[in-house]
């Protein structure tokens, strides 16, 4: 385990305070679920703006998440967490910390209301406990709030929001040519789509997925469809198109219920 991984599973056990830090805590498991105390709710959850998220291997990325907590008793901490399994009890969470914790607050009606703006750290090779991620993680997580009260106690709620977890693809060795071409002569797109092994930790080829090929002609912005390629059993792309004008060709994946989409950068071929 690197240092820098070291330090993070360190403050994964620190739990986030009221007051807020400039680096906060992981996801708290409470002792077990129980019906939730009217004193103390979460709602309008949305996590990574409503799409789903996507994770590749060994790179740490940070997730946005908002959420409003009404409140009539005085709160030390709380958090809300996406997590798989029993709720505090065979279950495990996705966040190791969460960093730039914001909650605007407001008063209304003898409750104290928390506006919530944060960014989760979700690492594929670090979960809290010391798990990693496997392939039939990339599935739909449930959320649940929890509120710690000054004084000793707690309330935990499990709430209807969900999140999707889908494992990254890319799209290697990607590219066009000839280059330059003479107009009307064939130009050979090729590429070769892989996705995230969570069980290996590596990038394996794809087989058997549909990849369109697009093209954006020179001096516009809009990329349009030519044609649906499959690729082989080692996801190997390719496919000829007849040269007609200057532009840019690239392969779109638009990946699947537990696959995220990818796009290559395009590579520009001038027609002669």
């Amino acid at each position: 385990m690197t240092l820098r991984k070291q330090r993070r599973l360190s403050r994964a056990a620190t739990v986030l305070t009221a007051a807020g830090t400039a680096l906060a805590s992981t996801l708290l498991m409470a002792p077990g679920a129980h019906a939730a105390d009217s004193d103390i709710t979460f709602s309008d959850v949305v996590i990574n703006k409503g799409k789903p998220i996507v994770l590749g291997t060994g790179a740490e990325i940070e997730v946005p998440m908002t959420y409003t907590l009404k409140t009539k008793v005085r709160l030390d901490s709380w958090q809300v967490s996406a997590y798989r399994g029993t709720y505090g009890q065979n279950s495990y969470h996705l966040a190791i910390g969460t960093i730039r914790w914001n909650c605007s607050q407001s008063s209304a009606g003898g409750y104290t209301f928390y506006d919530c703006d944060e960014s989760l750290q979700v690492d594929p090779d670090m979960l809290p406990g010391g798990r990693k991620l496997v392939n039939s993680d990339a599935t739909v997580w449930k959320t649940a709030g929890l509120g710690i009260k000054v004084g000793g106690g707690y309330d935990d709620d499990l709430l209807s929001y969900t999140t999707r977890l889908k494992r990254a693809s890319v799209i290697e060795g990607a590219d066009a040519g000839p280059e330059p071409v003479t107009k009307g002569k064939p130009i050979t797109i090729k590429g070769t789509l892989k996705r995230a092994n969570w069980n290996t930790h590596r990038y394996d080829v794809y087989g058997g997925q549909k990849a369109v090929l697009q093209f954006k002609a020179a001096g516009t912005t809009a990329w349009t469809y030519v044609k649906t390629v499959t690729t082989s059993t080692t996801g190997a792309l390719k496919t000829t198109v007849t040269a007609a004008k200057d532009g840019t060709w690239r392969w779109y994946y638009a990946g699947n219920s537990v696959t995220g989409a990818k796009a290559t950068t395009g590579d520009y071929v001038d027609v002669r």
